[in-house]
């Protein structure tokens, strides 16, 4: 039996369970100072003065830095919209724009007495009224963010069908709804950190991030240094969910610490900082209308996305918006497809990644969308789903918004899901029960390089894997992805041991060193570490298995393709007799001892894949809830996915995958949110979802290998994420169908639930 398709049990788990993880909070240098942040406490003004002498008389200080001492020091927008005026930004500014900005970084020989330093400086404050929410940002009188820009909007532009609103307009049934998406923040469990030290001009940092080589580039460039002065080192990263990838004010300053003091310079977020301060995602609205025929065909979908990027653009600035536009459609046909995207800055933390990068939202669009015509015409909500749905034989298709879907069977996702659901019976408890479903469309395998820079992102898609095989024949593999949790370091194990015929046991993966692996320009992120970068070991396998196929046909007198790798030889299929060692011919193409004309020494293949298109994964969802009249409560009772990802190198992988995405997603559905005051100051709570609030998931994997992806395989990282608030939004409008239409927000708290019930 091969590896690929086998569920291997993950490598990575002795080591991570063992508390032997090379997590950044683990990492000691010799004389390392500690730095503390000090953040803004108020949303919009200027800093007027820092005052620091009572900071330096504390014991132990050594080093504090004001915006005067970093005026130069900026970090990009990677991803620009049309449009957008604002490319890059300060990592300390004086103008404040959101509550929890670095104004400072305090640096002592102890975290007590950089803690005790950081309490003492004594800021002068001039605050101004802030803008907080998307809606208020483009009312007239809204404060102004960057006055000179005369607006608060930063960019507004169309995708996909311009005469949309045409259709809708003279179609036979209408419905119009808009939705609400609470921000939302990533919450791995190992908190964002640095470890930064720069010796003989080079600087090292030990980083909890997706994406290093990332990191990089963008800190070299931020202090003037070659890349080649630059080393980032990111052994285990304790989650990311798109929150780590890339690097922050706070790491930035960090590295100046360390070039300014001379000393290896630690820090490590405070649980207040991960509010404040880490890129949240998810905030905004959707005006959006379903139109439909008489026999509830779907005609058209149109919609106005308005984002609130925050106080500026992220790195990812406008992009999970574009994604919420691009995967609109779901796995649906339409005659048109129109969406409206624009962009705001408000005074609050800017918005950037997170687990599902915009598709979420557009599901939950989408999806509610056809759950309340279903309603109003007296439908079935599945039957109108299939109705409506795109056949297996209508792929490879291009959507209305330029999305070119690949492979897969997406009514059968959706009746394999209804013929999994068993609805709560028989409990006569006062509470209301229904059950709803959502079907989804996932872009995964972010890539094409080119295609990436004509949507304004500025980076490189390819990935590059490094596989060798050494003179005993064990096997080293190095990729630029970066181990986040995600099983990669098992599956390109499995990739690689069943390429090359050798036990996994013999198979060595190398991630997350700048100094060590080839470069990624984007690292592990949008559902891309397998489907990519395990693309390009399937290839760099092909190519060294063909080499040591034509080292033993030279050596057994016989044709490469009469040859056969098993059992850790090489040998003539059907005369195993006939056989030569793998460590035999690792040894002798190291030495170049025997080697057929042409053949060069050594078995090391070096292989850099670029996609030619993204892969589209896709899945089907189901949740049954109960909901308290009385209260608002929502309890998620039972809750099914089905989820085709193409070829599936590890099942229980991908099944834990998934059931943390609806895990985390559960959170978007029902409690997580960080509220913000009309100050702009946000509210300390945030209740991410406990074992009470998630239930058993069952996952059927289905698999349709992708045509594109050398190996057949497509993202999985992400599709836990995606389905579970449109499925249980659903699900509450089933229970309470004389309210439906008021379910539109989310998270659907008990406030929320209970709001909708009120005459």
């Amino acid at each position: 039996m091969g590896y690929v398709g086998a569920r291997t049990p993950r490598r990575e788990d002795a080591r991570l369970l063992t508390g032997k993880g090379r997590y950044v909070g683990n990492v000691r240098l010799p004389g390392m100072a500690y730095a503390v942040v000090v953040r803004s406490p108020v949303a919009h003004g200027r800093l007027l003065g820092c005052d620091a002498k009572a900071a330096w008389t504390v014991e132990g200080v050594l080093d504090v830095i004001t915006p005067a001492d970093a005026a130069e020091l900026l970090l990009p927008c990677v991803t620009l919209a049309p449009g957008q005026r604002l490319t890059s930004y300060r990592v300390l500014d004086d103008t404040i724009r959101y509550a929890g900005q670095p104004l400072a970084v305090v640096v002592a020989g102890t975290p007590a007495a950089a803690r005790d330093a950081a309490d003492l400086l004594d800021l002068e404050l001039d605050q101004s009224p802030a803008t907080v929410g998307a809606e208020r940002a483009l009312d007239e009188d809204a404060p102004l963010l960057y006055p000179e820009w005369g607006t608060n909007l930063v960019t507004d532009f169309l995708l996909g069908d311009a005469d949309c609103a045409e259709f809708v307009e003279s179609a036979e049934h209408v419905v119009e709804m808009t939705f609400r998406m609470g921000r939302i923040s990533p919450h791995p469990v190992e908190p964002r950190g640095v470890v930064a030290s720069y010796a003989d001009d080079e600087l090292t940092v030990h980083l909890s991030s997706q994406a290093p080589h990332h990191v990089r580039e963008h800190l070299a460039d931020a202090f003037g240094l070659t890349h080649d002065r630059v080393r980032v080192i990111s052994r285990d990263v304790g989650g990311g969910f798109g929150g780590k990838e890339h690097v922050y004010p706070d790491e930035a300053l960090v590295c100046l610490a360390a070039m300014r003091t001379g000393r290896p310079v630690s820090w490590t977020e405070s649980p207040g900082d991960r509010l404040a301060a880490t890129l949240p995602a998810r905030a905004a609205v959707h005006r959006a209308r379903l139109a439909l025929d008489g026999q509830g065909r779907f005609v058209a979908l149109d919609a106005d996305i308005l984002g609130d990027l925050g106080a500026h653009p992220s790195n990812v600035g406008i992009s999970p918006f574009a994604v919420s536009a691009t995967l609109l459609p779901g796995p649906y046909r339409f005659e048109r497809v129109g969406v409206r995207v624009r962009g705001v800055v408000t005074n609050t933390t800017p918005t950037g990644s997170y687990r599902g990068f915009g598709q979420p939202e557009c599901t939950w669009t989408r999806e509610r969308l056809i759950d309340e015509a279903a309603r109003r015409l007296g439908l079935d909500p599945v039957e109108l789903r299939l109705r409506n749905m795109l056949g297996p034989d209508e792929l490879p298709c291009t959507s209305r918004v330029y999305q070119q879907y690949d492979s897969g069977d997406y009514p059968r996702a959706l009746r394999t899901l209804r013929d999994l659901v068993t609805p709560v019976t028989g409990v006569d408890d006062g509470r209301l029960r229904g059950v709803g479903y959502s079907c989804h469309v996932e872009t995964t395998g972010l890539g094409p390089s080119m295609e990436m820079k004509a949507s304004g992102i500025q980076a490189g898609g390819y990935e590059t894997a490094v596989l060798r095989m050494e003179p005993d024949a064990s096997v080293v593999v190095s990729a630029g992805v970066v181990s986040i949790g995600q099983g990669i370091e098992t599956a390109l194990a499995q990739v690689a041991a069943d390429r090359m015929g050798v036990p996994i046991e013999r198979v060595r993966v190398v991630l997350g060193d700048t100094a060590a692996t080839p470069y990624s320009s984007i690292g592990s992120i949008a559902s891309r570490s397998l489907a990519v970068g395990g693309g390009a070991l399937v290839q760099a396998g092909a190519r060294l298995r063909d080499k040591l196929l034509a080292i033993a046909a030279h050596r057994l007198e016989a044709a490469p393709g009469d040859l056969e790798i098993a059992q850790e030889c090489v040998r003539v299929k059907g005369d195993p007799r006939a056989s030569v060692s793998l460590r035999e011919l690792a040894t002798s193409a190291w030495r170049a001892w025997d080697l057929p004309e042409g053949v060069t020494p050594g078995l090391e293949e070096r292989v850099s894949y670029d996609p030619a298109a993204y892969t589209f994964a896709y899945g089907a969802h189901a949740a049954a809830v109960a909901v308290d009249p009385e209260t608002g409560a929502v309890e998620v009772e039972r809750y099914w996915v089905v989820n085709d990802a193409g070829t599936l190198v590890n099942p229980s992988v991908v099944e834990g995958q998934i059931r943390g995405g609806v895990a985390q997603s559960i959170g978007m559905a029902l409690t997580e949110e960080i509220v913000h005051t009309e100050e702009g100051q946000p509210l300390a709570e945030y209740l991410l979802p406990t074992t009470r609030e998630v239930p058993d998931i069952e996952v059927v994997l289905l698999e349709t290998p992708s045509p594109l992806t050398p190996g057949g395989m497509k993202g999985a990282g992400e599709a836990g994420t995606i389905g579970p608030p449109a499925a249980i939004g659903n699900a509450v409008a089933a229970a309470m169908p004389e309210l439906a239409g008021r379910v539109t927000d989310v998270p659907l708290t008990p406030q929320v639930v209970w709001r909708c019930r009120q005459p």
